[in-house]
């Protein structure tokens, strides 16, 4: 299967990606745990059907040390005990910050409220962010159909 553009290679596409990574970067260094980072990624991958994200933030979570069984369950983490209460708020808040057309209204106040407990002004912003641009990655992945399954952890820097 080959992607529709080729993201890598598309001088205009290699701008915007770059100008997106630094955003990204940005995050990385913040005080949100790099643990809830890797979740909320994977999770808002997971809704949107984002193969290629989905197979780069499983792979780079286990890296990281991140066991197989909470990865496994970052689908059905309501139903998993294996999650903190501060993961739990913040997967609700990357759900409802996914699917924004889904609900009216967008992100409740329960689930803004139930972060705000566990995330310091700074770690909400990041989390915020965080949100927007994996959803940002993971729009241009499935329209281009960019395939899945070949990325090497850290292969991106």
């Amino acid at each position: 299967m080959d992607a529709r553009l080729n993201l890598f290679g598309n001088p205009l596409l290699g701008t915007f990606l770059k100008h997106l990574n630094s955003a990204g970067k940005v995050i990385g260094d913040s005080a949100l745990p790099a643990a809830t980072q890797e979740l909320v990624k994977l999770r808002a991958s997971q809704i949107n059907g984002c193969g290629f994200c989905t197979d780069m933030h499983t792979k780079d979570a286990a890296k990281a040390g991140e066991t197989s069984t909470r990865l496994n369950l970052v689908a059905v983490w309501r139903e998993a005990t294996v999650f903190t209460a501060a993961e739990r708020a913040a997967l609700e808040l990357a759900e409802q910050g996914t699917r924004i057309a889904d609900a009216s209204g967008g992100v409740t106040d329960e689930a803004w409220a139930n972060a705000a407990k566990y995330y310091d002004e700074e770690q909400l912003a990041a989390l915020v962010s965080i949100i927007a641009i994996i959803n940002t990655y993971n729009r241009l992945n499935v329209i281009v159909q960019q395939p899945a399954g070949d990325y090497q952890p850290g292969q991106f820097g």
